[in-house]
């Protein structure tokens, strides 16, 4: 049975900047505890490698939708079962929410782990809060892209194949990727708030932009 774990931060800075940094996938181990390497194969998939609970695994993640400033949704293809997204509020001109819902199924883990749960939600609030520091100590992101994806449709095609259209350059020295996740992953949770507003599961309109990282 899949177990769901829900978390949320306030970030001081920019909506956009907090954003831009989270889809540069490739940066994630530099805050996120566990997670050894995460590898861009196309726009809309990643390859990850991580270590929790000293138990390593490995799977692919494809990007189901992703919406500029609002929303990044996925689900592993291959490898640990996991899905999920990460929903971003603006709280502020300079102050950001974001909110984590993740969705895991432990895989046995929790006969050699009986706390199991309570890892994966102290590991998930452990690396929200490194990504606010992270993000927080910078003066900016270190890559963004602003592309719109909504496979639906297809199991291999961004909306509007717009993604289809972008490319990836250097920002920085940066090889980030875009997506969002932690290691266990998030489940879907439309609509659902942070703070006192609503956030939409998605956005009626996409913006093509180009890949930066």
């Amino acid at each position: 049975m899949a177990s769901k774990v829900e978390k949320s931060i306030e970030v001081e800075a920019p909506l956009q900047r907090v954003y831009n940094q989270w889809t540069q996938f490739e940066q994630f181990p530099q805050f996120m505890a566990g997670v050894e390497q995460v590898r861009q194969l196309s726009n809309t998939t990643l390859h990850w490698i991580a270590k929790i609970a000293g138990v390593k695994r490995e799977w692919d993640a494809a990007i189901l939708e992703q919406v500029p400033d609002r929303k990044v949704a996925w689900a592993a293809t291959s490898g640990a079962t996991n899905a999920g997204s990460v929903y971003f509020e603006p709280l502020g001109t300079d102050r950001t929410g974001v909110r984590l819902v993740l969705e895991y199924d432990p895989e046995g883990f929790v006969e050699k782990v009986g706390d199991w749960f309570n890892i994966v939600s102290r590991q998930a609030q452990s690396d929200l809060e490194k990504f606010k520091e992270f993000i927080e100590s910078s003066g900016s992101e270190t890559g963004e892209w602003r592309g719109t994806v909504n496979r639906g449709a297809g199991a291999d095609e961004p909306d509007s194949a717009q993604a289809d259209a972008t490319a990836r350059t250097e920002m920085s020295g940066s090889t980030g990727a875009t997506g969002a996740g932690t290691p266990t992953a998030m489940a879907d949770s439309p609509g659902a708030p942070i703070g006192d507003t609503e956030v939409p599961a998605s956005d009626p309109t996409g913006e093509g932009a180009e890949r930066t990282t």
